[in-house]
C-alpha cells in the first residue's frame, strides 16, 4: 500500500466537505507529475488530506482511494475551468481518482508542525517552492503525521 498527500483549498473543498459527501472525484489536476501520481494510486491507498492556501496550511485528515485512476470528466466539459480541448477522448490526457474519508484529525497538523518533525525533513512538501498538488508520502512520514496528532496508523 502506498501513501499520498492530496492538497485542496478548504474554502473550495475541505475535509469536512469530504466527510459530508462520503466520496468525491479528485479531478481538475492539470500538472503532468501530479497526474502521474494519481495514475500510480491503488484502491485502498491512504492519503493525507492537506488544506492549502489556508491560514494556516496543514493536514486535516486521512482519505482512502475508493476508485483508481480513470479519465477526468472535467477535461471534456467546455463549461469547466479544467476543460482541455486538446485532450482526445480516445486517449485522455488527464486522470482522476475517487476518495472517501477515513478519519478527521483531532486538530489541524500545520505545515510548521510538519517541518518540526524529523521524519518530514526530506519531504518535497516541507521545502520552499513545492506546489505539486498530489505527492507521494513515505510510510514513515505518514505514521509520524498521525502520531503528531495522537493517532495510530495501525488503527485506521
Amino acid at each position: 500500500m502506498q501513501r499520498w498527500l492530496l492538497k485542496s483549498e478548504p474554502d473550495v473543498f475541505g475535509y469536512p466537505d469530504l466527510e459530508r459527501v462520503g466520496h468525491e472525484p479528485w479531478n481538475g489536476v492539470r500538472n503532468y507529475q501530479a497526474r502521474n501520481n494519481l495514475r500510480a494510486m491503488h484502491l485502498g491507498d491512504l492519503c493525507l488530506f492537506y488544506h492549502s492556501n489556508a491560514k494556516p496550511n496543514g493536514v486535516a485528515g486521512v482519505a482512502r482511494v475508493s476508485r483508481e485512476a480513470h479519465p477526468d470528466n472535467l477535461q471534456f466539459d467546455p463549461a469547466s475551468p479544467y476543460h482541455d480541448p486538446k485532450s482526445p477522448p480516445g486517449d485522455p490526457r488527464w486522470s482522476m481518482v475517487e476518495v472517501e474519508p477515513v478519519r478527521a484529525f483531532p486538530r489541524l497538523l500545520t505545515l510548521d508542525d510538519l517541518r518540526a518533525l524529523p521524519e518530514w525533513a526530506d519531504s518535497p512538501l516541507t521545502r520552499k517552492g513545492t506546489r505539486l498538488s498530489v505527492l507521494p508520502v513515505t510510510d514513515t512520514e505518514f505514521r509520524a503525521a498521525l502520531r503528531a496528532v495522537g493517532l495510530d496508523a495501525d488503527t485506521l
